[in-house]
């Protein structure tokens, strides 16, 4: 979908626009959150066979960033992933139960719990990483090889910008 045939169906839908850069701006920020909306749903479906949900599988590719290192901490894990501990705490009971991950004490403070990658999950995380190729595969097929490259530069400069300044 191009900007202008967003542009006139938000018009046409009365929601009116000031038809400046606002207007594509908000046009683009709603294209954006409907492609990750998409994106979601069809992650979702391509991770539903192995039993994993996406939020479990962030949480197994960060602890295999771990893995032969140090294992991380509950609250490493909240930190890097942005969300509570609590939600790590459910996200490490689900993996935990399918054998992924395994919870194990520091060996230098008993009260610290660290989160290792089992077998299984190193097994998991190949699969992991074969449907989310097919999750990608899905999503890019209706793009050529050049503008493939062309949408990498893209995001790339935007997950690349600047954080936003605050008022």
């Amino acid at each position: 979908m191009n900007i202008a045939s967003a542009s006139d169906r938000a018009d046409s839908a009365g929601t009116g626009g000031t038809g400046g850069a606002d207007s594509s701006n908000g046009i683009l920020a709603e294209q954006l959150l409907r492609l990750t909306r998409r994106l979601h749903r069809i992650q979702k479906r391509h991770l539903e066979p192995l039993g994993i949900t996406p939020a479990q599988s962030r949480l197994l590719r960060l602890v295999s960033h771990y893995d032969g290192g140090e294992a991380p901490r509950m609250a490493d894990l909240a930190t890097r992933l942005e969300v509570v501990p609590r939600a790590v705490t459910t996200l490490v009971d689900g993996l935990e139960a399918a054998d992924c991950v395994r919870r194990a004490p520091d060996p230098a403070n008993r009260r610290v719990i660290r989160i290792e990658l089992t077998d299984t999950g190193r097994a998991t995380l190949r699969r992991l990483r074969n449907a989310r190729t097919d999750a990608a595969e899905e999503i890019l097929a209706p793009l050529t090889a050049e503008q493939r490259e062309v949408l990498g530069g893209l995001l790339n400069a935007l997950a690349d910008a600047p954080a936003e300044r605050r008022c």
